[in-house]
């Protein structure tokens, strides 16, 4: 099993993310509330954490120890998310993404759609996944 994918695994419900953490479960919602963190649910609506989660909320706490508010919060992790900026014009391998690194970005492009008035570049890019 790829390493990225046993990451995104959700293996870890609040309690233990608590304690792993250190943050109570009323900021840990409020993450999620603000669209920091994405756990999955179960059947029973409970929340789940993956590695990744866990990662991500000692991140967003290293960034609250060090006086950055929530909208600073926000923007350091958004733009950890965008791919950088290309200043030359990509070469035929990095023209050609594969399927996986298509899927990635496609998530970012979903979770992040419509916001702060951006458009999508890849959207030509979302006929490969229906013939």
């Amino acid at each position: 099993m790829e390493d990225q994918v046993r990451r995104n695994m959700a293996l870890f419900p609040m309690s233990i993310v608590r304690e792993l953490t250190g943050l109570t479960a009323r900021q840990i919602r409020y993450y999620e509330e603000n669209n920091l963190v994405f756990p999955q649910r179960t059947d029973g609506n409970r929340r789940m954490f993956s590695f990744n989660d866990v990662d991500r909320l000692l991140e967003i706490k290293a960034l609250l120890d060090k006086g950055v508010n929530l909208a600073g919060i926000k923007h350091v992790l958004q733009t950890e998310l965008l791919p950088p900026i290309q200043t030359t014009p990509p070469t035929p391998e990095e023209k050609d993404l594969s399927d996986q690194q298509l899927m990635k970005m496609l998530k970012h492009e979903l979770l992040h759609a419509g916001k702060y008035g951006k458009t999508s570049l890849i959207q030509g890019e979302l006929s490969r996944f229906f013939h």
